[in-house]
């Protein structure tokens, strides 16, 4: 019974609520025609009992004419009202059809059929209003008349009546129609409201904002998330022009953009900001797209805030800034702190190195000035140590691809390190496996690596000897793979220890630096330097028998060798006098210049600073300048800058080297890039300084 009052009937108790009005006043205009032709007391009767059934019907509808649900029993009392009025009505018909005249029949039949198709019109709202209020008493009414009915007219019931069955059959039809019309519209709203509710849904959870603009910047959509992102209702910004919030800074080039967008087509995606009805900026990020509506051309447009990422990139570039300046600060640290630790090493170095060698010294002095000059080197060589493996870990080493000859690299290490190993009582043997042909790479790399691992195999051993193997294998017809091995009979280490070796100040245990000296760099420099150049690394032993370590490296195969380079002499052949100019502050390298250059013949004048050079170098004639960069009042890039743009013939061509303790390689080309024209590194070596005078005085001849 309930599936039978469905909401349909709340429908129809809508609409008969409406209509009460127009139902009352045609209520009484039928009963006053239908008095000249039956007698009044019957139609006063039927007017009076439509009357109560109409306000019974009224009463019970008025709850569903204001939009609610009715409960089952209500609608069964509308539903009775309903069907009550047809009866009534169809027995009014009944009565005219029986008065006995023609006008009486003929209206009787009207009033039939009106009801009937009144009852079909209403039946889309629901079946069982159409089956009560029309096609019950309709089909009453027929059994009625043509089985119990007077005819005082003796009318032909076939034609009439079969009249009848057939508009109730053709209403009926028309009923089944129309309820399948409706039930397939209702099932397309209910597929509607299921896809408006899913889009509302998405549009109103959605976190980015769904946008439609016309080409003038009128609103057409903004999706409710619009409020979450700006502050702004729906309604607010619909009353507004579309770039009306956007931040002062973007509020040119946005629009600008957009129009050459819409000039070229396509899409684009922009960054920018957006202000909050809070008035604080907001990072916004939007897929812009054209789209066609008609004939018209609209802007759709998908947004989303993107302050966290904003936020992300400042702190990533605040960051890098960071970092930037941690690596920019440990390099200044790192300069100064290789400057000012080669300055006085200089000196010692230096006055060590000729102090040992006077023939006028004691035997035991000679000996205290070589423990002197051992020591400063050892010294020079820590801080060289903690300068390769800065540079290295700040990528600031470049690899050379040069020709060379693997011989060459190992033979030279192995006559460098032949004595020290002599005097230790060990042997130091070199062997070769495979053919072994030029290749191209770093030789003055691989010596270096060569010398950390001799030094130390002769260092841990005590006897027995150290053997170095060079090991060559083609790899294909363009590369060849180089091994080398240092091995010895040592006192060796242990597998857990192998695995430290190669870390920045790492040693086998604490008591190695203690009895054998040493950083602890010197291996994990030659681990990043040969991983510098692409190779591998690493070793094996045995306690107490003895280590092994070695290297491998993939190189191209080359088959032009260059010239070794000739040996730095240990003489200064001069055809005439060489005027030279020291320009240093610390008067001790002054002295030690001198001191160096003192067999030579070479007329020396000093400068404390790049001020006093750059009146000398105007006042009298040199043939060559030693700078120092880092002096007081003037310095020596300064000073170089200064004597290149004097306009005095005679300096067009006078060498400016440049003599300091800084040696990293942006500081090396600062200097030549200030007019400098040769680097000389401190400590000074003197092989190194007699070279330097020996090769600029004659190309700068050739240059002038």
């Amino acid at each position: 019974m309930r599936a039978l009052l469905d909401d349909g009937l709340d429908e129809l108790a809508a609409k008969t609520y409406q209509g009460f009005p127009q139902r009352m006043a045609t209520t009484a205009i039928v009963a006053a025609l239908a008095s000249n032709l039956l007698p009044w007391q019957s139609c006063a009767l039927f007017l009076l009992a439509q009357s109560i059934s109409e306000g019974i019907c009224l009463l019970a509808s008025r709850r569903q004419f204001l939009g609610f649900k009715a409960s089952p029993r209500r609608r069964l009392i509308q539903l009775s009202t309903v069907g009550f009025g047809c009866i009534s009505w169809m027995t009014l018909g009944a009565l005219l059809w029986s008065s006995g005249t023609a006008a009486g029949a003929v209206t009787g039949m009207t009033l039939w059929l009106s009801v009937i198709f009144f009852a079909q019109t209403h039946a889309y709202q629901s079946p069982l209003g159409f089956v009560v209020g029309g096609a019950l008493p309709g089909a009453g009414i027929l059994i009625w008349c043509l089985a119990f009915a007077p005819n005082p007219l003796n009318m032909p019931k076939l034609p009439v009546f079969g009249l009848m069955i057939m508009s109730l059959a053709f209403a009926s039809d028309a009923v089944v129609r129309t309820l399948a019309a409706r039930r397939k519209f209702e099932d397309a709203q209910a597929r509607l409201r299921t896809s408006e509710l899913q889009y509302r849904m998405l549009a109103d959870n959605i976190t980015d904002v769904i946008a439609l603009n016309d080409l003038d910047g009128v609103r057409r959509y903004l999706s409710p998330s619009i409020e979450r992102a700006m502050g702004y209702s729906v309604e607010e910004l619909f009353a507004t022009h579309n770039y009306t919030y956007l931040h002062p800074d973007d509020a040119t080039w946005v629009p600008r953009e957009l129009a050459a967008m819409v000039e070229r087509g396509g899409e684009m995606t922009l960054q920018y900001r957006i202000v909050h009805k809070t008035g604080r900026p907001v990072w916004v990020e939007t897929n812009f797209g054209l789209v066609q509506a008609g004939d018209a051309t609209q802007i759709i447009s998908v947004s989303r805030q993107i302050d966290a990422r904003k936020a992300l990139e400042t702190e990533l570039v605040e960051a890098r800034q960071r970092a930037e300046d941690a690596a920019a600060a440990k390099s200044d640290f790192l300069a100064n702190m290789t400057h000012e630790l080669r300055t006085p090493l200089n000196a010692i170095v230096g006055f060590s190195g000729i102090l040992r060698r006077s023939p006028r010294l004691e035997a035991q002095d000679a000996h205290h000035a070589a423990l002197i000059h051992d020591a400063s080197t050892t010294l020079l060589e820590l801080v060289n140590s903690v300068l390769d493996f800065s540079r290295l870990e700040a990528g600031a080493v470049e690899v050379e691809a040069r020709p060379f000859d693997p011989h060459t690299p190992v033979r030279a290490i192995a006559e460098l390190m032949t004595e020290q190993a002599r005097a230790r009582g060990l042997t130091l043997t070199v062997e070769t496996r495979g053919e072994i042909a030029p290749l191209l790479g770093d030789a003055s790399r691989i010596r270096q690596v060569l010398l950390n691992f001799v030094s130390n195999a002769i260092k841990f051993t005590s006897e027995g000897g150290v053997t170095l193997t060079l090991i060559q294998q083609e790899v294909d017809n363009d590369c060849g793979r180089m091994r080398v091995e240092v091995a010895d009979t040592g006192i060796g280490v242990t597998p857990q220890q192998i695995e430290l070796l190669f870390e920045r100040f790492t040693q086998a245990d604490a008591s190695v630096s203690r009895q054998y000296g040493g950083t602890g760099l010197g291996l994990a420099i030659c681990k990043r330097t040969v991983e510098l150049m692409g190779g591998t690394i690493g070793a094996t032993s045995v306690p107490g028998q003895g280590s092994t370590f070695w290297f491998e490296l993939v190189l191209p195969r080359t088959d032009a060798l260059e010239d070794e380079t000739e040996a730095e002499p240990e003489t200064l052949d001069l055809e005439e006098p060489l005027r030279l100019l020291v320009v240093e502050d610390v008067a001790v390298n002054r002295e030690l210049i001198a001191a160096l250059l003192r067999p030579f013949d070479v007329v020396i004048e000093t400068a404390e600073n790049g001020e006093q050079a750059l009146a000398k170098v105007q006042d009298q004639a040199f043939d060559l300048v030693l700078m120092d960069v880092q002096m007081p009042v003037m310095d020596g890039l300064t000073a170089t800058r200064a004597i290149r743009a004097l306009n005095l013939p005679r300096l067009k061509g006078l060498p400016i080297i440049a003599m300091t303790a800084n040696v990293l390689p942006d500081q090396v080309q600062k200097c030549l890039d200030a007019g400098m024209d040769d680097h000389l590194g401190k400590p000074i070596e003197p092989a190194r300084l007699l070279a330097v005078l020996s090769e600029w005085p004659g190309r700068a001849h050739e240059v002038a």
